[in-house]
Parts: C-alpha cells; structure tokens; sequence
C-alpha cells in the first residue's frame, strides 16, 4: 500500500511540475477568459453560448492533460532509466502501472476543479449581465464537468495502455488522439448504418464497423453538454450508465495494460 500510495505521489507532482501542463491550463484559462467575448456574438443566447464555450474549454484541456500524461508517464521514466532502478525496490510492475494511472487521474481531478471554478465564475457573470429565460442549472454544468474527468480517465487508461506497449512517444500519443476521435464520433456512425440510410452498405462492411463500435470506446455517452446548456433533464439510467461505462472500460484497461508490462523486456 505504501508503494501505491508513493507512485501515485510522484506521479502527481511530476505533472505539476511539468511546464507543458502547465501551458495547457494556461491556454485553458485564457480560453475561459475570452468566453465572455466571444459569447456576446450571440445577442440571444449569451448565457447559453458561454456555459457551452467553457465547457469545451474544460474539457479540451482535459484532453491535452490525459493525452500527454498518459502516453509520457511509462514512456519518460523508461528514457529515464528510472524503471531500471524503481522495479528493483520491493515494488511489483501492476503497483507501478496503477499508481501511475492513479496519480494521473488525481491531476485530471485537481485540473477540471480549479477550471470548473473559474469557469463557474464566468458563467456567473455572464448570466448576471445578460439574464436568460432558462436558468443556469448549476447541477447539470457540475454532473457535465464530473462525466468529462470519467470520460478523460478512460482515454488516459488508453494511453497508458498503449505506452505500456511502445518504446517511443509517438504511437502512444497518436494512437489515443486517433481512438478518441472515433470513439467521439462512433455512435453517429453505428445510428447511421442502423437507420434505413444504412440499407445500401454491404452488410460485411456493416458487421465491420458493428465490431469496431463495440471494441472502441463509446466517448459520446459522456458528453451532457445539452444538458447543462438548455437545462434539460437528466435521467439518473443515462447517468449511471455513463458512470458504470467509464469505470469497467478503464478497469478493464489497465487490467491489460499492466499484464502487458508485467510480461515486458526493459531496457
């Protein structure tokens, strides 16, 4: 336990000190700095463009954190000779993959807490400013920003997957850019070829894009940006749906990514 809990320390203040990190907080704060600018180009919709702005400034800086940290973490400390001398301390590969998972995951919760803030504040000035006919459901912009950390935990147990993998930065890192692009916008495809506009593809191209559905992550479950937006209601099944998706997919992920390590030759 003592050994977990060290990793996931070390892990956590590594991406603190990290100053690529720190660039991206910076861009994603200054993003939420320039919401109340940009949402006043839409003269009817103030508050709702500036709860949308700031959520997807949240959660593209939570992309470029999970992304990063994932596909560097095992990637640096091998380049390092870390994993050299750190495995031969009573310290067993599953601890060492887990913590690292953990200690990512403890940053992606301290970053989308600080933005959430931040981005609370904005959203608070702008609806003040410019009053709606739909309240701000500050519940729905919370339950928002929670699915997005659920969602960035599962593509960092992606990219620590495929770290646990490679020898070099680059598969990693766009290998999971990639996975998270499809899984973005997997569902679109599936309700396409299953609607009637589908009858016209060749049905083992259809099978095909049927099993890659199933095999890559389903990222859109995630997203309830609607929700907090136009204050629609949430039902506690989509919810728990989402929840119970995100943490038996990143379970089953780091299950394989440390038996991959476990059975890896380093250098």
């Amino acid at each position: 336990m003592t050994s977990f809990v060290n990793q996931v320390s070390l892990t956590f203040l590594w991406a603190l000190r990290d100053k690529i990190l720190h660039a991206v907080l910076g861009i994603a704060l200054l993003m939420l700095v320039l919401v109340p600018v940009l949402s006043l180009f839409s003269m009817r919709q103030v508050q709702e463009l500036a709860i949308t702005l700031t959520l997807s400034a949240i959660s593209f800086s939570l992309l470029g954190i999970s992304v990063f940290l994932g596909s560097s973490s095992i990637w640096r400390d091998i380049e390092r000779r870390y994993t050299a001398s750190v495995l031969t301390l009573p310290l067993s590969r599953t601890t060492y993959v887990a913590g690292r998972l953990a200690g990512i995951l403890l940053f992606i919760v301290l970053s989308a807490l600080v933005l959430g803030i931040a981005g609370a504040c904005v959203i608070a000035a702008m609806s003040g400013y410019y009053p709606s006919d739909v309240p701000v459901r500050w519940s729905h912009v919370a339950i928002a920003i929670g699915c997005s950390v659920v969602k960035y935990a599962l593509v960092s147990a992606l990219a620590l997957l495929l770290s646990s993998i490679s020898t070099s930065f680059f598969l990693p890192f766009f290998g999971t850019v990639i996975l998270y692009l499809a899984g973005s916008g997997s569902q679109d495809v599936y309700e396409y070829i299953s609607s009637s506009y589908g009858s016209t593809i060749p049905k083992a191209f259809i099978a095909v894009i049927k099993l890659i559905y199933y095999l890559i992550p389903n990222l859109a479950i995630f997203d309830f940006t609607l929700h907090a937006v136009y204050g629609l209601p949430l039902t506690w099944e989509g919810l728990f749906f989402a929840l119970a998706y995100g943490t038996v997919y990143t379970s089953i992920l780091l299950i394989i990514a440390c038996s991959i390590f476990g059975r890896r030759q380093l250098p």
